[in-house]
């Protein structure tokens, strides 16, 4: 007899077939078609692409943001849509979309008249509160947001713009440079159309070297640092060159109290791409000639930049700069200082939704110092090659790829000294050269988990290689420093013997992963909670030991004796939008670490130190705070205030050399350290002629070390100092005011021109910028001497286009 199944589920083929089906109905919807839509969004006016602008597919939560050069991409199920693109100043853009197949779709966008032509203004799209990415602790300012900010001597300037915002700080007024969350200069990696910044000053720290005629966007991230930046344990200046108007040749300058600039851009390649070409100089020379001093000071700068698109996949472009200053103080010395940058990029678009970037980049910084009395001409420089490949994978609409990798050549140039003259006394002596590599790979993935979370996992591994030719000492015990128990100091300890690095040896080699994390969970449409958390290795330090940073500074890399600085930071923060976007609130809290940070025994000697490891002892740092900003972005009335309450320390035990450490090992203030600090921002405008604008800053004095008292030893008098930092210098506080006069204009005239009227210090505030001590001869008795930068500054500037 023949068997037969005793189970059956299913009387026939058909029930069973039909089963099948009802079970893989869910996979099939699921797998429904998808298809992109990707392009180019730009400024319909001039050209330039619209980095940031908003790509939704209207009625639902499918989107994008364009990237750095203005390509979006997004996918969705087959359908019919409304695509919308927006950018704050622009029309609304929106066309139906039938999407059956994949599309490409460059859109230029138009400037909104209606909104141009009232005296009720927004604010730029870079002002506003991004609800729904992860991205937090960033913040971004255009051109035009500067510009409206008053400033000393009525010179636009981007750093002390970035200084209105909470958690930055400056070391002082005239200081050079800009403290993020409690860190220090040379922790901030500063950007110029990718190219490393070493000095971003002028006239040692008055001005920028920043041209805002020739700046597009800038960003400023304080924590949450995405992994394709790494190399700075706390912030990243992100500064991007404007492309360069490819529709017609526009002109635009300003004559300002002691330096002018100008600016000219136009298509070229036959509509094919454009240039821009920027340049500025000082005419301080001409007001100190005719008060007859015999001293001098000035500086000038050049941001040059081209493109030319090959074909709609691939574009190349080149941009550079050049700055340099010169100083001379009564013939008794001469110092001039100056960056060089040039960058060579190629976009190329794979598909619809790979993007990718190559860049070839150098940069360079040189500083030389001359005293005719002394015979002495020194020189020093640091400069490096870069380069780098990203790419961007907008898998679909709920996962975004980066990834790329990174690889810096570096050549230390410490200082050579040689006789000025014939008749010098100096005799020729170079501080050893010092190279290193310096590699990165990364990957980030942003991940809409639901309508309301959306994550940004990332992971960066980075690789450091110090390399010869280099002869180093060695030291018993490991140790370059040592403490001396009689007299209580750290001393310098006595090589031993040394070891010889020949050409592209290696002398230590360091690697680290940086992991990178950021949630935002949105709470509505207007508002929502973000968190983040990253790691950071920094490998160059900045050899200063005082509270800012000066010319004759030098970097110097990782190595034998000095660790890399690993930074762990922790933030979260509350995020709102009100009334229609008038209003928006940012609170964050922030956490950070800092391992090996390098801090110097008491009379350290740094220039022309050839063995920096035995002026230095190692140490952590730690910083923390919470941070407040109101923004109003619409209205006649428009600006921020900005609040922050922090605390900046540093604790720097004795180790392995011995001893107490500074201040027996216990934490103390860091010289950055400001532990209230406020700013309100503001612009009216009143009409189209008058537009005012103000600025009040205080701030917690910086900490500094002062004498606590004195004893006599062989008729000479002799100060004995406080533990470090444990004194302040009196609170910083200063309102600047502006006002803007616009001439009526005519329609029918290219040529349009401004008036700005400022006021730095409007109540004369004498703010100490340092307290030096002295003993007065006649009466015996110590005396405190206040040295302040700036009284009250007006200033008149005329800016034009054309």
């Amino acid at each position: 007899m023949k068997k037969t199944s005793q189970f059956k589920p299913f009387g026939s083929r058909k029930r069973y077939a039909l089963f099948v089906i009802i079970m893989l109905c869910p996979v099939f919807l699921f797998a429904q078609k998808k298809y992109t839509i990707s392009g180019i969004v730009k400024d319909v006016g001039n050209g330039e692409t619209l980095l940031g602008a908003t790509v939704l597919l209207k009625g639902t939560s499918i989107g994008s943001v364009t990237n750095e050069y203005g390509f979006y991409s997004i996918t969705a199920p087959e359908g019919n849509y409304t695509l919308t693109i927006s950018y704050l100043g622009f029309t609304t853009f929106e066309r139906p979309i039938d999407l059956k197949s994949n599309q490409k779709l460059n859109i230029e966008l138009k400037w909104d008249n209606a909104q141009l032509d009232e005296v009720v203004i927004t604010a730029e799209e870079s002002m506003q509160v991004d609800i729904g990415t992860p991205q937090m602790s960033v913040t971004r300012l255009s051109s035009k947001d500067i510009k409206q900010i008053p400033v000393v001597l009525g010179e636009v300037d981007l750093i002390k713009s970035i200084q209105l915002l909470p958690g930055v700080t400056n070391a002082g007024e005239g200081a050079s440079g800009f403290n993020v969350r409690g860190g220090a200069e040379d922790q901030n990696l500063i950007l110029l159309d990718e190219a490393i910044i070493y000095n971003a000053s002028h006239l040692f720290g008055f001005f920028s070297i920043f041209n805002a005629d020739a700046i597009k966007d800038v960003k400023l991230y304080k924590g949450g640092i995405p992994a394709r930046f790494g190399g700075r344990a706390s912030s990243v200046l992100d500064i991007r060159q404007k492309d360069g108007n490819s529709k017609e040749f526009e002109l635009t300058g300003g004559i300002g109290a002691i330096s002018s600039r100008l600016a000219a851009e136009g298509p070229m390649f036959k509509d094919k791409g454009s240039f821009l070409i920027a340049g500025r100089a000082s005419y301080v020379n001409i007001f100190l000639a005719l008060a007859k001093e015999s001293s001098r000071a000035g500086f000038y700068d050049l941001n040059l930049k081209t493109n030319y698109e090959i074909d709609e996949k691939n574009k190349l472009y080149l941009s550079g700069y050049l700055g340099n200053d010169d100083f001379n103080l009564a013939g008794l010395f001469t110092n001039s200082y100056g960056n060089l940058s040039g960058n060579l990029r190629w976009n190329h678009i794979f598909n619809n939704k790979l993007f990718s970037n190559v860049s070839l980049i150098y940069s360079r910084y040189n500083y030389n110092l001359e005293i005719p009395i002394e015979g002495i001409d020194w020189t020093s420089d640091i400069s490096n090659y870069n380069m780098r490949y990203d790419l961007g994978y907008y898998a679909s609409d709920k996962l975004k790829f980066d990834f790329g990798v990174n690889g810096i050549y570096y050549n230390f140039n410490p200082g050579r000294l040689n006789p000025l003259n014939a008749d010098s006394g100096v005799n020729p002596e170079k501080l050893d050269d010092k190279f290193a590599f310096e590699a990165g790979i990364y990957a980030s993935l942003e991940h809409k988990i639901s309508e309301r979370l959306t994550a940004e996992y990332g992971l960066r591994l980075s690789y450091f290689n110090r390399i010869g030719k280099q002869t180093l000492n060695n030291y018993a015990n490991n140790l370059p420093v040592i403490y001396n128990k009689e007299l209580g100091i750290y001393e310098r300890a006595e090589p031993i013997s040394s070891s010889n690095y020949g050409k592209g040896k290696s002398i230590a080699t360091f690697s680290n992963l940086e992991p990178r994390f950021a949630l935002s969970y949105q709470l509505n449409e207007n508002s929502s909670f973000k968190a983040s958390y990253n790691r950071i290795a920094q490998y160059l330090h900045l050899i200063s030991n005082t509270t800012s940073a000066t010319p004759l500074d030098v970097w110097t890399p990782s190595g034998k004796f000095i660790e890399p600085q690993i930074a762990d930071q922790y933030a979260i923060g509350y995020f709102r939008n009100l009334n229609e976007n008038m209003f928006s609130i940012e609170a964050e809290a922030y956490y950070k670490t800092i391992d090996n940070r390098i801090d110097y025994i008491n009379g350290a000697e740094l220039i022309a130190q050839n063995t920096i490891e035995t002026e230095i002892l190692t140490g952590e740092a730690r910083a923390y705070g919470l941070e407040f900003l109101l923004r109003k972005n619409q209205g006649t009335f428009t600006g921020w205030v900005a609040y922050t309450l922090s605390k900046s320390q540093q604790r720097t035990p004795g180790g392995a050399a011995g001893g107490a450490g500074i201040n027996n090992g216990k934490w103390y203030n860091s010289n950055w350290d400001r532990t209230h600090d406020f700013e309100f921002t503001g612009s009216y405008k009143l009409n189209e002629k008058w537009r005012f604008g103000a600025n009040m800053v205080f701030q917690t004095g910086r900490p500094v070390t002062y004498p606590n008292g004195q004893f006599v030893y062989n008729g000479l008098s002799v100060a004995t100092y406080s533990e470090r930092n444990a004194d302040r210098l009196p609170a910083y506080h200063r309102l600047d005011l502006s006002a803007t006069l616009t001439p009526q204009k005519n329609k029918d005239r290219k040529w349009q021109g401004e008036w700005v009227f400022g006021i730095y210090n409007a109540y004369n505030r004498s703010n100490a910028a340092s307290i030096s001590f002295g003993q007065n001869h006649k009466t015996g008795v110590t005396e405190a001497t206040r040295t302040s930068i700036f009284g009250i500054v007006p200033s008149v500037t005329y800016n034009f286009n054309f």
